[in-house]
């Protein structure tokens, strides 16, 4: 069982204080199952790769089998010596643990750099095919090549195997590869060599931490990751999903902060809605993807504009698509009118083939509840992948907030916003990503202007480059 972890940062030879493991050595480890292997097969300042091989002892899984318990000849003779499972994710967390738990002791900063990385494996059993390998590494923003293996390369008539050599690859930070590694491999193969109880429930919350809530086979990685113990998986999902559970009469007005409520007084958030919807008359949207369209408002807008033919919503919040589904009264619509809707569960920080095939993509009010971390994998998903000819973003101008009453110096207007920026900073932001992409940028305020401070809202009307579109604005 091999994995190789490759990196192209300069000096590359810095994995070795990441791993914490000398390239100029070959470590062995002994496992209750074997023994791990670490070496370099190559080192040098421009290219660095760390293998980790396991020597996984088919024999030693079944000495501790009680006095008389009839053994199998599958207990001595399988595949578990040779492909990717539940061997490799201990292995990695005992021989890389400090690079695992995103430690390095000799270069600390390291551990917080992103880095170009691939990792691949030789042989991954993937029950379920190449299709299921890319719904679950492909949102996270990993490129992924997979090759199926032949049973024998001697007799190609034997036809193909059910393993996979995959490689993945992705700029980020190490303790993220492994982490995924960690909690797919045996998800993948769908089997565990040891006992699940409430404690792999602790473990898969704790390693899935800040991805697995959003991801979109997070039901299918938990079942499965906990041996399809059904138990189990419900107090998994039920932690995963409890900003799904709140009650059905609490809508998003319910909930507004009381910062929520002073704009509201302002009517901003139908100002909102108008400018966007002016916008995409003026660009000649016939087909448009509302991302965190939360409750449904500016989608229930959409469907009132006729040249518009085709309107979809995405969200992470299942609760908040029904009370959208409610608020389209879909279920009461003519065949026709129907037809022109979608609705569906996605994360804007996962990559989705759903997202392509639209003229304009709008993000409302979303980019400041996205961790700055995660929003170079938005601008991917939306402006890299997806692509369409226009997308619309809004967010709050936080040098307007001192204009409202009864929100102290500095706060931000919502509990659950991980920022909000200046104009100056959402400029920057939108030049970089116009710039990496082949995007045009046009900003425009929302609301009442402040000669000083601008508008309350700032509104960015990106427009592909080479893409026939009319200009985008919102009437004075």
């Amino acid at each position: 069982m091999l994995l190789t972890l490759t990196t192209t940062h300069r000096p590359a030879t810095e994995l070795g204080y990441l791993l914490a493991k000398n390239p100029a050595h070959t470590q062995s480890f002994s496992l209750s199952f074997g023994a791990a292997h670490v070496f370099y097969p190559e080192a040098t300042e421009e290219r660095c790769t760390a293998a980790l091989l396991l020597d996984v002892d088919p024999v030693a899984l079944v000495r501790g089998r009680a006095p008389g318990e009839p053994g199998t000849l599958a207990q001595y003779v399988n595949d578990r010596p040779y492909v990717a499972s539940s061997f490799l994710s201990v292995a990695i967390a005992q021989v890389f643990g400090s690079a695992l738990g995103g430690k390095c002791r000799d270069r600390p900063e390291l551990a917080e750099a992103p880095l170009p990385l691939s990792a691949t494996l030789e042989a991954l059993p993937c029950r379920g095919g190449e299709a299921l390998l890319r719904r679950l590494f492909e949102p996270l923003g990993y490129d992924v090549a997979a090759e199926r293996l032949p049973l024998d390369e001697a007799f190609p008539e034997w036809g193909q195997s059910a393993y996979l050599r995959v490689t993945l690859r992705r700029t980020c930070r190490l303790r993220e590869l492994l982490t995924h590694l960690y909690v797919l491999v045996p998800v993948l193969d769908d089997k565990k060599h040891y006992y699940v109880g409430d404690a792999e429930v602790e473990n898969l919350l704790a390693k899935g931490e800040g991805w697995l809530a959003d991801h979109p086979e997070r039901e299918t990685i938990a079942l499965r990751y906990l041996k399809h113990h059904r138990p189990l998986f419900r107090a998994a999902l039920a932690r995963l999903v409890a900003d799904d559970d709140a009650s059905p009469e609490e809508s998003e007005d319910d909930k507004a902060a009381p910062e929520d409520r002073a704009e509201a007084r302002m009517s901003l958030d139908e100002a909102r809605r108008s400018a966007v919807v002016a916008a995409l008359r003026r660009v000649g949207a016939r087909s448009v993807l509302d991302l965190g369209c939360g409750e449904g408002k500016l989608l229930r807008r959409l469907l009132e504009e006729r040249a518009i033919e085709r309107v979809a919503g995405a969200d992470v919040s299942l609760r908040s698509l029904e009370i959208a589904r409610e608020r389209l009264r879909l279920d009461d619509l003519p065949e026709k009118q129907r037809r022109r809707v979608q609705l569906f569960q996605a994360s804007v920080t996962y990559r989705d083939a759903r997202f392509s095939g639209y003229d304009a993509v709008t993000l409302v009010e979303v980019i400041e509840h996205v961790d700055p971390s995660r929003l170079g994998a938005l601008t991917r998903n939306v402006f890299e992948h997806a692509r369409p000819r226009v997308v619309l973003v809004t967010t709050p101008n936080a040098e307007y907030n001192v204009r409202f009453e009864g929100l102290p110096r500095g706060a931000l207007r919502h509990g659950d916003h991980r920022f909000e920026w200046t104009r100056a900073e959402l400029h920057a932001f939108c030049a970089k990503v116009a710039g990496a992409h082949g995007y045009a940028v046009e900003h425009l305020p929302i609301g009442p202007e402040d000669p000083a401070l601008g508008a309350p809202t700032q509104m960015a009307v990106f427009t592909r480059a080479g893409a026939e579109a009319s200009q985008a604005g919102v009437p004075s």
